[in-house]
């Protein structure tokens, strides 16, 4: 009996205690967390346990912008890793004559592998930024931009033909690929080809070949080395020897129509404002750059698609 009555007298001198002082500020939080969750646990001494389901609630709230921020630096470092893995390797022109390492290219396509799981574009073939000019960076093996432009450059040294530029142009669901040639580094003749491009799905598009052209030749005679300035003036008068018909065909350009009978699918495996990364059906990479602006973030995307 004694001690159940000192045991009260105890409580009872405590609380009196505590109703005397104003109260401290853990007490102060713990009721505060009582009335936003209503889930503790008091125990016989006056002290109060949060629950931890509570505590991690409001841990998600406050590390939720931080994760996305984390995120967004952790794929501004896997762009700029890939850029310099270009430098590296040689960029386009190592690439294209052979001087690119197997070891540099397996770090580029690991690096292009690492960028694609960062993708911030989950429909990418309506996106806005899909439209403007691009230049061509990287062709994985196997592509045909890559054979063609080997072909080339195994044929003929860098002293007599050079490509000078590779480049695409996406408007309004038509593409058009410019490849520009560079002899004697004085005659410059482009080779252009014409698309159609057509969206199948959030990432695949089907691309259908419609015409190619080769443009006249623009020479800079003051380029022209000395030992061909004497073919190159027969050339000129021949050519102002044709009729006007030929002349005006000539200086038009040779078209040759494909009528979409060539066409290839490919998937749009990342894109952001500066860099689009495609692969075709055998899976090999294509890693372009972007050479304008491009448009607002802020324009219509595309919603229509055909099957």
């Amino acid at each position: 009996m004694a001690s159940s009555i000192s045991t009260h007298s105890l409580l009872v001198v405590r609380s009196s205690r505590s109703s005397s002082y104003p109260p401290s500020p853990p007490i102060f939080s713990l009721e505060n967390s009582k009335r936003k969750c209503n889930n503790h646990t008091k125990f016989p001494t006056g002290v109060r346990k949060i629950n931890r389901k509570c505590r991690a609630m409001v841990q998600q709230t406050v590390q939720g912008p931080s994760a996305a921020y984390a995120k967004e630096m952790e794929r501004l470092s896997a762009k700029e890793s890939l850029l310099l893995a270009f430098k590296d390797a040689g960029g386009f022109e190592g690439l294209i004559t052979g001087k690119t390492t197997d070891m540099q290219q397996i770090d580029v396509n690991e690096r292009i592998v690492g960028l694609e799981k960062l993708n911030p574009t989950p429909r990418p073939t309506t996106s806005p930024y899909l439209e403007g000019r691009w230049n061509f960076e990287w062709f994985g093996s196997g592509s045909p931009g890559l054979a063609a432009a080997k072909f080339l450059f195994e044929r003929f040294p860098l002293a007599i033909a050079n490509l000078s530029k590779l480049d695409v142009v996406i408007k309004d669901g038509y593409a058009k690929i410019s490849a520009s040639v560079k002899l004697f580094n004085s005659i410059e003749s482009s080779f252009i080809v014409s698309t159609k491009l057509s969206v199948e799905g959030p990432l695949r598009m089907k691309e259908e070949y419609i015409e190619g052209l080769f443009e006249s030749p623009k020479v800079n005679e003051e380029s022209i080395p000395e030992q061909l300035r004497g073919t190159f003036g027969q050339a000129v008068s021949t050519m102002q020897q044709l009729p006007v018909p030929i002349k005006d065909a000539v200086a038009g350009g040779l078209k040759v129509p494909l009528g979409g009978s060539v066409s290839r699918l490919f998937m749009i495996s990342y894109l952001d404002e500066e860099i689009l990364i495609i692969r075709d059906s055998s899976g090999v990479p294509e890693v372009l750059t972007r050479l304008d602006p491009g448009p607002s973030p802020l324009a219509e995307p595309i919603t229509e698609y055909e099957s």
